[in-house]
């Protein structure tokens, strides 16, 4: 669990846990309100709480995003469900070219969480807000019955401008263009499993949850081109590459020995029987980069701590549908095909 140097503002001795009042729109919701969230997020700006945020936006091309967080376990190595679901929408912007602004926080809280859970999670968010250099700027909370809420549900939408005039989306995709990783695969999905199921390895496997937008950002101010990004969440490197190929109707051919993956992720996945192409990632994308701007995307990758890998490439249009292939170690060739449905359940 995240260590805070702050205490809990709610007194414990009369509130040690979350009750259904809380939620419930009185002066227990009010008290929840205003001594642990507004000062916190500094939702109000000085100006008195509202239904909905006002602000401007010098732009007429914004991206708007939202998504939920329902992990298990809500804290693990290397992150927590708050800093996850910063992060996360925070990605999902960066994946579009957007410059993230605004984010909504909504909680859905389990009757019986424990008040220094919660309020560990809530500094999570806003520490990791001020990383990412994004402002919570409204939400709302829920309180729902005992043994229906797992504890903490986060719900997020995020706003953010596009500053450029590149698309950025598979449909930009073309033959030629080099395919690259951020860094290496699968640690956040075995992190996760690790802690859910007890497991031990030799070392901590700590997730790789972490904003992007600071490395996309620089890439697009130094006018390299991008074509396409997409963030290796859910269904990890294969699901995102097949996504891609269809909706750009190419074929992707990517080599097994330069997909990154840590040893201690590989024996873990070898033990638990996975497949670290389709294990979940929280701090790693995928880029599809024409071959002119493939030498000055690496180099600022590198310079904010990522460690780019060339993975391999698009070699043509697709006859229909697009298609991944593989070629592995000892030279072979498949197909690399989505599953019909999440390795690992409950991981976001």
């Amino acid at each position: 669990m995240t260590d805070f140097n702050l205490t809990c503002p709610i007194a414990l001795d009369q509130y040690p846990q979350v009750l259904l009042a809380h939620g419930g729109g009185g002066k227990l919701m009010q008290q929840l309100l205003e001594k642990m969230i507004f000062p916190v997020f500094n939702t109000t700006q000085n100006t008195p709480p509202h239904d909905s945020a006002i602000f401007d936006l010098n732009t007429n091309k914004i991206a708007f995003t939202t998504d939920s967080y329902v992990i298990h376990p809500l804290f693990f190595p290397g992150g927590d469900i708050g800093s996850l679901a910063i992060n996360g929408t925070v990605n999902d912007l960066a994946m579009s070219g957007a410059r993230p602004l605004y984010i909504s926080v909504g909680l859905i809280l389990e009757e019986g969480l424990p008040m220094e859970i919660l309020w560990n999670v809530v500094q999570s968010l806003q520490n990791s807000a001020q990383i990412a250099q994004v402002k919570i700027i409204t939400g709302d909370t829920k309180v729902v019955d005992r043994g229906k809420g797992d504890g903490v549900f986060i719900n997020t939408a995020g706003i953010g401008i596009i500053e450029h005039d590149q698309i950025i989306a598979a449909q930009s995709v073309q033959p030629g263009d080099t395919i690259l990783v951020n860094g290496d695969l699968g640690r956040h999905g075995i992190a996760i499993m690790a802690v859910r199921e007890g497991l031990e390895f030799e070392t901590t496997i700590e997730s790789d949850c972490t904003p992007l937008n600071s490395v996309i950002l620089a890439m697009l101010e130094a006018r390299a081109n991008i074509h396409c990004l997409r963030d290796l969440t859910r269904g990890g490197l294969a699901s995102a590459l097949n996504e891609i190929a269809m909706g750009a109707g190419v074929i992707l051919n990517i080599q097994e020995n330069a997909i990154p993956v840590r040893e201690d992720v590989q024996g873990a996945c070898e033990i638990l029987g996975f497949d670290p192409l389709y294990v979940a990632n929280e701090g790693r994308f995928v880029a599809f980069i024409p071959q002119d701007s493939v030498d000055i995307v690496m180099k600022i990758m590198r310079s904010h701590q990522q460690n780019p890998c060339i993975i391999g490439q698009v070699t043509g249009r697709g006859t229909g549908m697009g298609l991944v292939t593989l070629e592995s170690k000892i030279g072979a060739s498949r197909i690399v095909d989505m599953l019909s449905g999440e390795q690992l359940p409950r991981i976001c």
